[in-house]
């Protein structure tokens, strides 16, 4: 666990928290959580707000969350439905393909009032698509939209557990967005008349005002966008022991630094870094220090 500074910048994450039974074991996931457990790995004072059930899988979780140094005030527990439980199956090319259930606790993630302080004291406000399926877990996030200084939508789209309609109104309450490489063709061809990945995002950015858009591609590195230029940012090479989280992790290393007030070209490079370093150990949510990977 890492000692974070007096003056840390604040971040909170809202959505699934589930346990990912992969074909190597049992590993708590969900890309809020990862983005949180890597936010405050590298200095960020993050929190969560999730949902589990009343249930063992739940006290888990909420020990595990505990155990990583993220606050676990947050995390509210069901009574009626269950944790959250992903089966993860590892495809060609190390694509993890998720077979996710439905209800589960994270789908009724409840507003509470305490939730308006903390969310206008905290300097960015990142989610994704997945937990908005639901309309309980959805009208809190949309609360919550309305009092964030700067929210990050990680598209994160997971067949069948979205709609245009719902991406739509999400990248409207967003400034920044993170897509792979897959979901900006999807977004391309339901909101813009565009083949071409730049005259897509430009479109996207003026219709739904957004600031920023981040595009991951893998082992190809990834492309970001903003209203004045594109910058182009290569994969470290790495022996691959398992994709998972990685893109989350590259989310949170980028934010770290940008939060920072570092150079758009330095918060790509870091995060290249980070994610290629988590790609090279085994699940999301590695022990790791940021000395372990070289960097500063």
């Amino acid at each position: 666990m890492n000692d974070l500074l007096p003056n840390a910048k604040k971040a909170i994450c809202f959505g699934e928290i589930l346990w990912d039974n992969l074909p190597s074991g049992r590993l708590a996931g969900g890309a809020p959580m990862n983005v949180a457990y890597h936010l405050r790995k590298l200095g960020i004072d993050a929190s969560l707000i999730s949902r589990v059930g009343n249930d063992q899988a739940g006290q888990e979780l909420v020990g595990f969350i505990s155990s990583i140094g993220i606050s676990a005030e947050n995390i509210q527990i069901d009574t009626k439905q269950k944790t959250s439980e992903v089966l993860a199956e590892l495809k060609a090319n190390n694509e993890m393909v998720y077979t996710i259930t439905y209800p589960t606790a994270w789908d009724f993630i409840a507003w509470q009032h305490n939730f308006e302080q903390q969310i206008t004291a905290s300097d960015v406000f990142v989610f994704g698509s997945l937990a908005a399926r639901n309309e309980k877990s959805k009208q809190t996030l949309l609360v919550l939209l309305e009092h964030s200084k700067f929210s990050v939508f990680d598209v994160n789209l997971r067949a069948p557990h979205y709609t245009k309609e719902n991406i739509s109104q999400l990248l409207s309450k967003a400034d920044f967005a993170k897509l792979n490489e897959n979901e900006i063709v999807v977004l391309g061809e339901w909101f813009t008349s565009f083949k071409k990945e730049e005259d897509i995002v430009k479109a996207l950015m003026e219709q739904f005002a957004l600031t920023e858009i981040l595009i991951t591609k893998g082992a190809e590195g990834g492309t970001y966008y903003d209203s004045s230029q594109s910058i182009n940012y290569s994969a470290d090479k790495v022996e691959v022991i398992d994709t998972v989280g990685s893109g989350d992790s590259f989310l949170a290393a980028f934010l770290s630094k940008k939060l920072g007030g570092e150079a758009i070209t330095d918060c790509l490079d870091f995060a290249a870094k980070v994610a290629g370093f988590i790609t090279s150990q085994k699940g999301a949510c590695p022990s790791y220090d940021i000395a372990d990977i070289g960097l500063k």
